[in-house]
């Protein structure tokens, strides 16, 4: 991975954390950098960024494991069709995280195998 390609990267993340911080994301400039005067977004926002996004994924795992339970006991209140979704959406909010977990790892093997 070129120097080049590494700042796009960067600055595609500082786009997306500026983005999650709020208004913020409003500040940024066409190239990833702050606008002059701008407070720099809070250290640590992506750890809680991804830390949210992880809680939540599982909180649809749980979700759609209570749904397929209260079918498979004979709830009536329970739709095959809702239980079947709502599975589907967790699988795929799990391999969306699974693929971002995988880029993560990736980006950081290249950058610690970096020569300084």
């Amino acid at each position: 991975m070129s120097t080049l390609q590494i700042q796009q990267v960067l600055a595609e993340m500082r786009a997306l954390q500026a983005r999650t911080a709020g208004g913020a994301g409003e500040t940024l400039a066409a190239s990833g950098a702050l606008a002059p005067g701008a407070a720099a977004p809070a250290p640590g926002d992506f750890g809680r960024l991804l830390k949210e996004s992880m809680d939540q994924v599982a909180s649809m795992q749980n979700q759609a494991t209570a749904l397929a339970q209260a079918y498979e006991t004979g709830d009536q209140r329970v739709d095959l069709t809702q239980v079947m979704l709502e599975v589907q959406k967790a699988g795929l909010a799990f391999r969306a995280m699974t693929e971002v977990r995988n880029k993560l790892l990736d980006a950081y093997t290249q950058v610690m195998n970096m020569s300084v």
